[in-house]
Formats: structure tokens, C-alpha cells, sequence
């Protein structure tokens, strides 16, 4: 009797515990990753040595009971600030274990960049050689989203919502100096459905700068978020989460108080039965028929928390805004069956035919669940291997963010190849822009929208995702439009990737769409980062002027759009450039600056066009002091105005070709401007 009584005790303590470790499980589930591949440094440097002695103090530190340490190593030149943040239920051993892996991870996913910042579930470290300590830094910024939808009244459950992030906010930034500002929060949205919240910064901000951090990235959820379970905004200084399934360790935290109870009588029991020695006791029946069912109940309990938990889990979809998406690794989890596509688009009717490119034909495909695909049949005449091609389809599904037409999938059965997108209603922007009937739906406040869309999927393109990428072909047949008119970039058959510390590269193939390209790229052959603001420089200007630039009348002596805005920017009329059916209504500011941000774009000198990160920070902040444009590239002088001939440009091909990749595969769904030439895959 005794031994089961034991038994039951301790099978109970098992199962609590097991419940306890579940949610530390994982020490270190991996979110997403941040590199500045603008600053790097050399292998076995001074500056390597540093890092490695951070990266070792902060692991050695990491059982503090904040959860949070910050330490910087060496002098200048070779200084290194770093810190280490962990989820504010998580125990001190869990941190160390997340601190532990995170510092041998991160150099492997940045071995040589200086600005480094990696989000897991349970920790965030960053390290960096400029010192960022007590700042509040809300960029850059990760979201993450469940992708399954809420359920019920949505006005109610966003107002619960915030509520609760505001009530958790100042929770956290109103813990006391040297405590952690961390702050959990549970509401019932149903009778059978809890709301849990959770905000942190890091300690070493005030309170006020603690507050505005989260303020901040609660007033981004909208962006990512609206209408799903759960959410998630991480940036470098502060983080914000919600779901309907409890995500963090409850019994590390303080516990709510109980809510009032009413006053119920004691039960009545019957009198234990006595033993049959005839003392007072419980019989072993009783004891086996209150134990058991109580272990059984437990565990059966457990185990489905256990299931609900790894099932809510697998819908969890991470996405960053500037990101990256899911983990895309294999092959077959892209790979369509030809049949099941044949279905989907009535055997490539003409009737489901949305638009025909030099790379192939793209038809409208709508699977048994009701889903609707763009379908891009490749032309036959390519020559690329099988292999190559999913190899590049793999690493063009992981280009996610929502200004870039998203690769879902693909086909390859005998010669057929096919690719699979999200399928995006309102076709690209030169179908509405210079369509007399049309362009009235383009207002200036969705032009402008249009503008900010395109430069933070470029932002993405060049800076923020895994691989640095060079489009090639920007133009505005390659926007395309969302049911709400936001933009996203499409075909990246002609684009490269660039190596981590490259800068330009040359090729002796020039292909893109004339009016786009660059000089430097168009007589030399070298592309860059640069040579894309430029392309981004014409079609900004062809947004605001209504007009095409390929073909572009002679007007006031111009040869182009880009010397059209030019002549008029020079003579101190630059508003004449506003397409008229914008008539009155528009922000004469945001049409300057947008003016002003074309023509540094297409500019002359490839290092005088500023970067897209530049760009970004010039379309969202009015406080920014803009630089005076110089006379464009390719602008055409009078016979009468000999003083400024066009400079030719011979920049560096020390980069061969041989140091990029090609990304042969077409993104394209609609047909082509008047091309140079076409790119065949390989």
C-alpha cells in the first residue's frame, strides 16, 4: 500500500515537472538573423580575437538574474560591445544554455561581419563595434505572425489586445532600476479562449525610452498581424508577443491573484469504512479509487497540452518585414505535381492566360481549396540543367517579404518547367499608370505608398535578406499590384547574387530594358547596387510624371523622361512634372522630395546615387535634409551648351563574372518593355 501511495506521488511529480520542462525545451529555437555584411572584418585579426573574448563573457555571465549583461572588449579600432537578453521566464540555467548556443551559432551565420544581431525564442545577442548600450535602437525589425486567422468578433479581440500590450508595457517600463522589464498578461477573450500577452526591453533602458520602444512596435502589429492568433514585433532593443495558447514558463513568473470564489459548504463524506483489523484507516480500495483516476487525469492532461502545444507551434509562421520567411531546405517541400497543376489551369487554357514574357507564358491556376497561383510555363528553348534549376528555385523561395511577388513552387516532369507564385489581382503598375482611363486610381497618396513599397523590397533585395542581390530590371511592368494596391517586385530572371563583401561586378552580356540601365552598366557591362538606384531613380520619376520613359515624346527639348524632369528641376519649375490628372490633390512636399530622390538616383556618377537604405530614411522622415541633385546620366546637352559633355565611365572590372551567380530562373509574369536582349537559362 505504502509503495503505491509512493508511486502515485511521484509518477504526479513527473508529470509536473514534465509540463515544467516543456517549455524550456529548445534552448535556443532559432527566429532570424541579422549581418551587416558593410562592415566586416579579417580573419584572425585583432578584432576577431575581441569577439570571441565578448562572445565568452557573455556566456559566462548569462546566469545573472536579470537575465541580461552587457560587456565590451578591446580598444579602438578593434573595440566590441555585445550583449546577451533572455526571455524574462526563462530560468538561469535555460539563459546560459540559450547564451551558450547562440555565441557558437552566430559565428557560424555571420563569420566576418562586425553589426551582428540574432533573435531566439528564448534569448536575443547582438555584438557590434560601435557601443549601443542604454539606446533604444527599434530598428531593424522582425515579424512574425501565426498564419492562422482569429476566429469571432475582431474588433473586440484588437481591443483586447491592446489593452493588454499597453497594461504589459508600462508594467515593464515601470520595473525599478536593475530588475527586468518584463511583463506577461492574460485576458479572456471567450468563455474557452485566453489571450497571453508579453512585452521586454532590455534593462538598460529608461523608462521613457523602454516605453517608446514598445510603443513603437505595438503600433507595428497592424502592418504584419491584423486578424491573426498570434504575433510577434522584435527589434534590437525591445520585443512584443501574443497568442492564444500559453507560450511562456507560468510558474517562473509571479502568479495572479485568485479570482473571488463563492462560499460553498463542505461536502458531506461518509465515514471511512473500517479496516479489517479493525484500526482506523483507509482501505486500499478508497486509496486506489482517488489515486488513480487523479495520475490518469494528469496525464492524460499533459499530454494534450503537449499536443495542442507542438500543433499551435507547427502553425507559427516567421516572417520578417524587410525578411526572410520559413526555412526553405529541400527540394520536394517546393516540388508541384504537372497534373495537379494541369488541373488548376484547365490544361493551360487561353482563357486562364494572363500574359506572355520572352521567358515563358503565365496562366491563372486556382487549386481544389479554393487557392488562386500564378503558373509561369518556362520556354522549352532552355538549356539549364534540372539540378540547377531547383537549386535556384530553393534559394528564390527564401527571397519572402511583402514587397516581392512570393515563389511558392515549382514543376519539373520531362521538358516541362514550370513555376508556381502567389497570384497578385491587379496586374503591374504601367497597366494602370499610363492608361489614360486608369491612372485615376492612382491617387498621389498610393503613388507615393507605391514608391515606399518598392524601396524597402529593394532595401531587402540589397541589404537585409541572406544574399546580397542585384535585380537588373527594374521597371514598372515588374511591379506588380496586390488586391490593395500595394506593390511587389517581380521577374529576377536577369538578377545576380553578389558575395558578401562584394561590391560590383561585370558582365560581358548586357541585358535589361532600355531607359532603365545605368551607363556604367549599359556601355561597360559593370553592375552594382548603384546601377539599381538608378532603374529605381526613372521609374520613381515615371510614378510621379504619369509618363512612359521608353517612350517618351520630345517635349520642351527633351530627348527623355529623365532629361524632361531635369530641365525643369534646373529652371526652378519642377512641379510642371506632376502628372495632371492629379489635379489639386497631393502633398507638394512628398512630391518634391520624391522628384528630388529620382534625379539623385539616375545621377552620373554611380557613387554619388545614395544607397536604398538612404532612400528609405529620405521617404519617411521630412527631417532629413536631401542633397542637391548633379546633372543626370545620359542627359543630352544642346549644341548651344557645350560646358557639360557627358563623362564617360571606366570604372574597376577587377571583379569578374566568375564571382557571381546568376539567377536564371524568370520571376516575370507579364510581358516585356522593349529589351536589349533577352537572358537564356543556363
Amino acid at each position: 500500500m505504502n509503495q503505491l501511495i509512493k508511486f502515485s506521488i511521484i509518477l504526479s511529480i513527473l508529470v509536473g515537472f514534465s509540463v515544467i520542462a516543456g517549455a524550456q525545451s529548445d534552448p535556443a529555437t532559432y527566429l532570424y538573423h541579422i549581418c551587416s555584411n558593410r562592415t566586416v572584418f579579417t580573419p584572425n585579426s585583432t578584432y576577431q580575437s575581441n569577439r570571441n573574448l565578448l562572445l565568452t563573457a557573455l556566456t559566462s555571465n548569462a546566469t545573472r538574474p536579470i537575465g541580461f549583461y552587457n560587456v565590451s572588449t578591446g580598444r579602438d579600432p578593434d573595440d566590441v560591445y555585445g550583449s546577451i537578453l533572455c526571455r524574462g521566464d526563462m530560468s538561469a540555467d535555460a539563459c546560459k544554455s540559450c547564451a551558450t548556443f547562440a555565441t557558437q551559432d552566430i559565428v557560424k551565420r555571420c563569420p566576418i561581419e562586425k553589426k551582428v544581431i540574432v533573435w531566439y525564442d528564448q534569448c536575443l545577442l547582438r555584438y557590434d563595434n560601435q557601443s549601443f548600450f542604454s539606446r533604444n535602437d527599434e530598428s531593424p525589425v522582425v515579424y512574425l505572425w501565426n498564419t492562422q486567422n482569429i476566429t469571432g468578433d475582431q474588433g473586440h479581440f484588437n481591443n483586447l489586445l491592446a489593452t493588454d500590450l499597453r497594461a504589459a508595457s508600462a508594467d515593464a517600463a515601470g520595473a525599478p532600476s536593475g530588475a527586468k522589464k518584463f511583463a506577461v498578461r492574460e485576458a479572456n477573450i471567450s468563455a474557452f479562449q485566453i489571450l497571453y500577452s508579453l512585452v521586454q526591453c532590455t534593462p538598460d533602458l529608461s523608462a521613457s525610452a523602454c516605453s517608446l520602444c514598445l510603443q513603437a512596435a505595438i503600433s507595428k502589429l497592424p502592418n504584419c498581424c491584423d486578424g491573426k492568433q498570434g504575433g510577434r514585433v522584435l527589434s534590437p532593443s525591445c520585443n512584443i508577443r501574443y497568442e492564444i495558447y500559453m507560450f511562456y514558463n507560468s510558474t517562473r513568473l509571479e502568479a495572479p491573484p485568485p479570482s473571488p470564489m463563492p462560499l460553498l459548504p463542505p461536502p458531506i463524506l461518509p465515514p471511512p469504512p473500517r479496516s479489517p483489523e479493525g484500526k482506523g484507516g483507509i482501505s486500499t480500495v478508497v486509496i486506489v479509487a482517488i489515486v488513480v483516476p487523479v495520475v490518469v487525469s494528469i496525464v492524460l492532461f499533459c499530454l494534450g497540452c503537449c499536443f495542442w502545444k507542438r500543433r499551435a507551434k507547427k502553425k507559427y509562421d516567421v516572417v520578417r518585414e524587410d525578411d526572410v520567411g520559413n526555412e526553405i531546405t529541400t527540394v520536394e517541400s517546393l516540388h508541384f505535381d504537372l497534373n495537379k497543376i494541369k488541373s488548376a489551369t484547365s490544361n493551360f487554357s487561353v482563357n486562364n492566360k494572363l500574359g506572355e514574357g520572352g521567358f515563358g507564358t503565365v496562366y491563372k491556376g486556382i487549386f481544389p481549396d479554393g487557392q488562386e497561383i500564378a503558373v509561369k510555363k518556362l520556354s522549352k528553348n532552355s538549356v539549364q540543367g534540372g539540378e540547377e534549376f531547383k537549386n535556384e528555385v530553393v534559394l528564390l523561395a527564401k527571397l519572402q517579404h511583402r514587397n516581392l511577388v512570393r515563389l511558392q513552387g515549382f514543376c519539373l516532369e520531362g521538358e516541362e518547367k514550370i513555376l508556381i507564385y502567389e497570384f497578385v489581382p491587379n496586374k503591374s503598375l504601367d497597366y494602370f499608370l499610363f492608361d489614360p482611363e486608369k491612372q485615376a486610381q492612382l491617387d498621389w497618396s498610393r503613388r507615393y505608398k507605391i514608391v515606399g513599397g518598392i524601396a524597402r523590397g529593394i532595401l531587402y533585395l540589397h541589404e537585409d535578406s541572406r544574399l546580397r542581390i542585384i535585380h537588373r530590371d527594374l521597371k514598372v511592368s515588374n511591379i506588380l499590384l496586390d488586391k490593395d494596391m500595394n506593390p511587389k517586385i517581380s521577374d529576377f530572371g536577369m538578377a545576380r547574387i553578389f558575395v558578401v563583401d562584394q561590391t560590383q561586378a561585370s558582365t560581358n552580356r548586357i541585358v535589361g530594358t532600355y531607359g532603365y540601365m545605368s551607363p556604367e552598366y549599359a556601355m561597360h557591362g559593370q553592375f552594382s547596387v548603384k546601377s539599381d538606384m538608378y532603374s529605381f531613380g526613372v521609374l520613381v520619376l515615371e510614378i510621379v510624371c504619369g509618363k512612359k520613359n521608353s517612350f517618351f515624346d520630345q517635349v520642351e527639348g527633351a530627348n527623355d523622361l529623365v532629361s524632361y524632369v531635369w530641365k525643369h528641376w534646373r529652371d526652378g519649375t519642377p512641379m510642371e512634372v506632376l502628372d495632371p490628372t492629379l489635379k489639386d490633390k497631393y502633398s507638394r512636399n512628398e512630391v518634391l522630395r520624391c522628384i528630388q530622390i529620382g534625379l539623385l538616383c539616375v545621377q552620373e556618377d554611380p557613387a554619388d546615387r545614395p544607397t536604398m537604405a538612404t532612400v528609405v530614411l529620405m521617404l519617411n522622415s521630412f527631417s532629413v535634409t536631401l542633397p542637391v541633385p548633379q546633372h543626370p546620366a545620359f542627359f543630352l546637352h544642346s549644341r548651344t551648351d557645350p560646358t557639360m559633355p557627358m563623362k564617360g565611365l571606366e570604372l574597376d572590372k577587377s571583379n569578374s563574372e566568375s564571382t557571381t551567380k546568376s539567377i536564371t530562373t524568370s520571376v516575370q509574369l507579364f510581358a516585356d518593355e522593349e529589351s536589349i536582349t533577352q537572358v537564356y537559362p543556363r
